[in-house]
Formats: structure tokens, sequence, C-alpha cells
């Protein structure tokens, strides 16, 4: 089994350079025995969550419910269909800084790459499957995209933490490192055109987290990768919260790397 390559979507335009990844899936729980709930990457629910879905029966709107030693288990009036898959129901919330919803990780990394279909002269937009539980598709995609179009450059369009040393509001993230460490000669060049673009930008140093960047590291093809994505708070969370002007600098910041790079 595993990913083929067209559960991905590849968009080409021009004489592509740089590719950018922005991954498709989302965090959820699949439904188990006797109303267990089994995490689907590493959702983040406290007391009762609105989770939904579609099994055999129609559709599913139920609660989920975290216990103090972490069990999730549902409370629906009949029986969930085994082996299916349940995702936090929408609750999209707006003021004049912030957006707030689930699955903002990674609705707005797909949003950066539909912005950037908008303006793209050359490259390639990938969207990719199953990053948030094991991956498996960028070794396929990387050896896809080496071998035709000899590229050896790529963004990963995704959302970020609000951590202790990256804050809401200060600019989009480039990550210096996570749990991989991109090549210092791509990283530079990133940095050299940020500062030229002109964008709020902060700089990310993390010891653990990952990407599509990490089978891209780990693959036999030489694709140098920087991570480039607003910071959130709530991870994982149907909460999850990124401050506008965040996103404004990471949309502006890819439209000039896609260009210059």
């Amino acid at each position: 089994q595993g990913p083929h390559l067209e559960d991905n979507i590849i968009l080409e335009y021009g004489t592509p350079r740089t590719a950018v990844f922005a991954h498709m899936d989302s965090v959820g729980y699949t439904v188990g025995y006797h109303n267990q709930l089994i995490p689907i990457g590493s959702p983040q629910i406290t007391g009762k969550t609105k989770l939904m879905g579609v099994d055999h029966l129609g559709p599913v709107i139920c609660n989920a419910v975290c216990s103090e030693d972490g069990d999730v288990t549902y409370e629906f009036g009949r029986a969930i269909g085994r082996g299916t898959d349940l995702v936090f129901q929408v609750d999209f919330i707006e003021d004049t800084e912030f957006v707030q919803s689930c699955y903002l990780d990674n609705r707005l990394g797909i949003y950066n790459a539909l912005n950037l279909a908008s303006v793209i002269e050359h490259g390639l937009i990938v969207f990719t499957c199953r990053e948030e539980h094991g991956g498996g598709a960028i070794p396929l995609l990387s050896k896809f995209i080496y071998e035709k179009y000899g590229l050896h450059q790529s963004l990963i369009s995704d959302i970020t933490w609000v951590t202790s040393g990256i804050e809401h509001g200060k600019g989009v993230a480039i990550s210096l490192r996570d749990a991989g460490i991109p090549r210092k000669r791509f990283i530079s060049k990133i940095l050299s055109l940020a500062s030229e673009c002109g964008v709020d930008y902060q700089l990310e140093v993390e010891s653990s987290g990952s990407s599509d960047a990490r089978e891209l590291q780990a693959s036999p093809y030489p694709i140098d990768w920087c991570f480039i994505g607003a910071p959130e708070s709530n991870v994982h969370s149907p909460q999850e919260k990124v401050h506008k002007q965040d996103i404004y600098s990471m949309l502006k910041l890819y439209e000039y790397l896609i260009a210059h790079l």
C-alpha cells in the first residue's frame, strides 16, 4: 500500500527551479473498539470536544471525551462504525488581529500555496498527503521531481508553533532548524532574500518538530529545504490561532522567494 503519486497534487509552472510543499492531511481520530478513539497524528483536546465524520450509516457529530489519564472515547447515540475517521468540528472565529479555527495547520499552508499559484511564473507547487501521520509521500515525490525536473531546492509551506522565542504578530518564522538541520548555504540565501523583501520575519531554532522536510532530508536526492510558516498557538487543537500580520508576511515572502530563488 502506501501513498501513490496520484494521491498528491503537483502543479507545474514554466521552467521550475523551486518546489513549494504544502501538506493536505489533518490530525484526528479513528474509531476503535468500545467507544475508543485512536489518535491520527497528535490531536490535542481537553474535556469534551465536537468531532465529525461519516460512517456506513451516515453523518456523525459526536463528543470526544478525554479522561484524566489521557484516554479518549466518544459519546454518540449509537455505535460508530469501526475504522471511521473523525475530525474536529469547525468553529471559525475572526477578529481584527487573529483568525482561530481547527486545522489552520495546514489549511493556511495550502492557502499560501494557492495564493502563490496566482503569481508564480516558474516553479512547482506540491500538495502532499500523510505528513501528520508517519509520512511516506515525500520519498516518491522527491524521486519524481528530481528525475523529471532536476530540481534541487524547496520551501515547506506549513504552520509552526508560538514558543518562548517565536511570538504572535512579529512576522513569518524562518526555521534555521528543528529536528532536522537544513544546509547552511541554502538558509543563508533565504535570509538574504528575506531581508531584500522587507517583510517582518522571525528566526526559529528548535530542537524538535518536523515536517515534509524530514523525509526530504533523508531522501537520496540532493534537494535543499527551508521551513517557512506563520506561527500558531493551541497547536493541533480545535482552537488553533494565528495572527493576521504573520499570514500576510508569509504570503509576501513566498511570492518574493519563488520569483528570486
